[in-house]
């Protein structure tokens, strides 16, 4: 059976060691008296600058998807209906707003309302749907 080795697992600090090593080791030794302010403080800066830094990058995303998604053809602004009277192009037309009418109208209508007297009423459900009765 070979015999273990003299040498010591942990090696000795000696005037040779490197700057980078004396830093690392006077970082762990501090880090178990101020662990917050060692490392959690740095981490919760990272997070916050990296914030700061993709905002500019995400609304460059958006602002290119709008873009993209705007750009239609002449022939596709015609065959879609998005052509206003006149041959201009118009803005495309709210399908709900002929049904509502004005907001006001609409507004008024719900003002109207008795919402202190209600009833609740189950939906009719599909055949061989559950109805969520126990």
């Amino acid at each position: 059976m070979p015999v273990f080795q003299a040498k010591t697992f942990r090696r000795a600090t000696t005037a040779s060691s490197t700057l980078g090593e004396k830093i690392g080791t006077a970082y762990r030794s501090s880090l178990t008296k101020h662990p917050f302010l060692l490392f959690g403080m740095p981490f919760v800066m990272i997070i916050v600058a990296g914030s700061f830094a993709l905002t500019p990058a995400a609304a460059l995303r958006y602002e290119r998807h709008d873009r993209k998604v705007k750009q239609l053809s002449q022939e596709e602004a015609m065959d879609l209906g998005l052509k206003g009277e006149g041959g201009e192009e118009g803005i495309k037309r709210n399908p709900r707003r002929r049904i509502i009418g004005d907001e006001r109208e609409e507004y008024y209508r719900l003002m109207a309302k008795d919402l202190d007297n209600w009833e609740q009423k189950r939906v009719k459900r599909f055949k061989g749907e559950p109805d969520g009765k126990l």
